[in-house]
């Protein structure tokens, strides 16, 4: 639990700089923004990885990782479906699209619904405690974006509707792809077993 716990800090440690505007400009004038963007990145992917190692050997022994409580099955069909919504929020953050607009932080939005999502499906500690810190992280950095008047993606406009086709299509590819190999690849387990 540790190495996740470290990782979890790391990783939201990294994520509140751009919160902070003075902080973020201050370390992007020492830094320079390619400085400041290689360093977030990389402190980023050290999070990253230490959450995966951490969070892949509890999955391993779960002696060390108890269950709190045991989802129903229907839990794990609505977490799948969610993913779906996830997946195309996601894949909306790159593309000015009508979708990316309604979102408004489309990347936050996927965040959340694939934490919502995790949370119903899983009763045991280490999910409660990687999946409920990513959703209160992404519902806090929304609150602090609204507050600061970030107007998000409605001064990028929403592009023409070819591209919300485009995000759909490619979302419902990453969630085909995720859903079938990724996620037992990576996390050991297939979502549809």
């Amino acid at each position: 639990m540790l190495v996740m716990v470290i990782g979890l800090l790391v990783f939201f440690a990294i994520h509140l700089v751009p919160l902070n505007v003075n902080l973020k400009n201050g370390l992007v004038a020492r830094f320079g923004a390619p400085g400041y963007h290689i360093i977030f990145g990389v402190l980023s992917t050290v999070g990253i990885v230490l959450i995966a190692l951490g969070f892949h050997k509890l999955q391993l022994h779960p002696g060390k990782n108890p269950i709190l409580w045991e989802p129903p099955i229907w839990s794990r069909h609505l977490a799948l479906a969610l993913m779906l919504f996830a997946m195309i929020a996601l894949v909306a953050q790159f593309f000015s699209s009508h979708i990316h607009a309604a979102l408004k932080q489309p990347m936050l939005v996927a965040i959340k619904t694939w934490a919502l999502a995790h949370l119903l499906a899983n009763g045991d500690l280490a999910s409660l405690v990687l999946f409920g810190s990513f959703l209160a992280f992404a519902v806090y950095d929304r609150i602090a974006i609204k507050r600061r008047g970030d107007p998000g993606s409605l001064s990028k406009g929403s592009g023409p509707w070819v591209n919300d086709m485009l995000v759909v299509l490619l979302g419902i590819a990453l969630y085909a792809l995720v859903v079938l190999y990724l996620h037992e690849l990576v996390i050991g387990v297939s979502p549809l077993a």
